[in-house]
Order: C-alpha cells, then structure tokens, then sequence
C-alpha cells in the first residue's frame, strides 16, 4: 500500500484528489493540508509517514517549495502538481527535492502512474 498525503489550498481540488485516490486499491490518503506549515504539523503527527506528498505548488503561507525545502531529502518523496506549465516552476520544483511534476490537467491514469513511480524510487516529470 502507498501511503500519500495531500497538500493543496484549494478544498475542492484536494478533496478531489483525496477521492480519487481513495478507488485506486494500493493507494491510502493518510492524511491532507491546506498549505505547507500545516502539513508539516499533520505530517509529524501520523504514526509512519507518507511514501509520497502530493504538493501544490503555489499556495498561500509557505508553498510547494518551501515544504520540499523543510522536508528535506530524508522526507518522503514529493509529487509537485501545478496549474504554471513554465520550465522555472519546474527547475524550482526539481531543485527543492521533487521526485515528480505534473500538471493538473493531467489525466486520473497519470497521476496514479507518477505516484506509482515515484514511491518506487523513479521520478514522473511531465514535460513543459
């Protein structure tokens, strides 16, 4: 079972994320945050961390990049998703410690096959 967290301040697009993750049957949602200072609290609170965070990049407070940067290269691997198709977020992203970029328009199929990857030590860079 992967074991993913959910950082987005969008409600609709994060609870959206947590349902679709919920029907894929090796994926548990183990936890979700609205910025990064609170995922970083939620984060020290379960009792085994995420193989995977799926991150906004831009978000009020402390961002996408700012969690990468406090996660550090011991935390779990990230999944930066964005709605900026620009080649800076992206070196920003892979600079911070992303393992993965997707853009979120992508599909359900390749978001489930970048979470997949990047849990399994791969990266998923989706091209800008």
């Amino acid at each position: 079972m992967i074991r993913v967290f959910v950082v987005d301040d969008q409600a609709m697009i994060r609870s959206g994320l947590c349902s679709l993750l919920a029907l894929v049957e090796d994926i548990e949602v183990v936890g979700e945050a609205s910025d990064g200072e609170a995922a970083l609290a939620a984060l020290a609170a379960l009792d085994a961390p995420p193989e995977v965070v799926l991150t906004d990049i831009r978000m009020p407070g402390m961002d996408g990049i700012g969690l990468l940067q406090r996660l550090g290269p011991d935390g779990p691997r990230a999944i930066v998703l964005t709605t900026f198709p620009d080649a800076a977020s992206l070196l920003e992203a892979l600079k911070a410690g992303a393992a993965g970029y997707l853009l979120k328009d992508a599909t359900s199929e390749d978001l489930v096959d970048a979470i997949r990857a990047v849990a399994a030590g791969e990266s998923a860079v989706q091209p800008v």
